[in-house]
């Protein structure tokens, strides 16, 4: 993390928790350096915003920013669980600090949700009047959200170029691919990796292969591209990766590949002609794209395979709650056999046309 160290406040935002927790510990390593962190680090969490009748002050964070270093030379306040501050009013004192915020200071807003049960749902958005507070004062939001598809392409080659081992492009291919959508592992995975092999060491994909552990999460549409294609092993190779690495439950999966089926099913009318036609059918608005994949999907199975394929879903919805003796992991895994089986067969049966 490259930052304007100096600057009086850091604004840390991100969606994944645990990559937003390690380019924090990152951030305040660089804050204290050497120096004696019980002296200069002071640290605020949510019980110390928490009012009795459920609400939250700022006033702990302004007090906090404004207390002059003791035995040291400068004083860092990290602010966890800044998003409960997330209305224009709560912040007004903040926001006033920041007009001329103590040079002693260096403050750091990390911005997540109340963690407690029952409290905030989602982190709601940084209040315009705070941003502008902290771009004014010269501060430096930290942006970590991985993105996605080119921008976190971009992330992960980003750092994996930062680590100290030398990873070769095939040993890069097999990290990403491992990793999947679950990019949080990755700060972990290459300090393991670095501790393991040691600073400069040059490896490849055979080498690290055995430390990588659980293969990561995919997004959903690598399952159902992967049934669509009539590829049976890919799918529960996938399908397991869903449910091992990416924690996903039995029902969750049976969700997707009902809604994925759902779309056909409803554009499984020969009046149907045309991609813009399908999206207005679905009510999708924007790019066509996966109305025209549903669009070809269902005419790809045709009436009679849909038909079968809305049976399987059927049973499979009673097996999960309780209607055959087997565990939800098989129940959902032989669903997606027969459904991958039932696209292979189709599009056999096409070709022979």
């Amino acid at each position: 993390m490259n930052v304007n160290l100096s600057a009086p406040v850091f604004l840390v935002k991100g969606s994944d928790e645990v990559i937003l927790g390690d380019e924090v510990s990152s951030l305040i390593a660089q804050l204290v350096g050497d120096g004696d962190r019980t002296l200069l680090l002071a640290e605020l969490s949510i019980t110390d915003h928490s009012l009795d009748d459920g609400g939250y002050t700022i006033g702990p964070v302004v007090d906090a920013s404004q207390t002059f270093p003791f035995l040291s030379d400068r004083r860092v306040v990290l602010v966890r669980n800044a998003a409960v501050f997330s209305t224009k009013d709560v912040c007004v004192p903040l926001v006033q600090y920041l007009e001329d915020p103590l040079e002693t200071t260096s403050l750091v807003l990390v911005w997540e949700k109340d963690p407690r049960p029952n409290k905030q749902s989602k982190t709601p958005a940084v209040p315009k009047s705070l941003a502008d507070a902290v771009a004014s004062c010269g501060g430096v939001v930290v942006e970590t959200s991985p993105g996605t598809g080119k921008a976190q392409g971009g992330w992960l080659d980003e750092r994996i170029s930062g680590s100290s081992l030398k990873l070769d492009p095939a040993a890069r291919r097999s990290l990403v691919d491992h990793l999947g959508s679950d990019v949080g592992r990755l700060p972990a995975i290459l300090e393991m990796l670095e501790s393991v092999f040691g600073a400069g060491t040059k490896v490849s994909a055979p080498d690290i292969e055995p430390y990588l552990g659980v293969s990561g999460d995919v997004a959903p549409w690598d399952l159902t591209d992967a049934i669509d294609s009539g590829d049976v092993s890919g799918s529960l190779d996938i399908l397991q990766r869903m449910t091992v690495g990416g924690g996903r439950h039995p029902l969750q999966i049976l969700a997707t590949l009902s809604n994925h089926y759902l779309k056909m099913i409803r554009l499984d009318d020969p009046d149907i002609r045309g991609d813009k036609q399908a999206a207005d059918v679905l009510g999708m608005k924007g790019s066509t794209f996966p109305a025209k994949k549903a669009l070809d999907g269902a005419r790809r199975l045709g009436s009679d395979r849909l038909a079968e394929v809305a049976a399987l879903l059927a049973q499979a919805d009673l097996d999960l709650h309780g209607a055959k003796a087997w565990p939800p992991e098989l129940v959902i895994e032989v669903l997606v056999a027969r459904l991958a089986g039932r696209s292979r067969s189709s599009s056999t049966s096409r070709g022979r046309r």
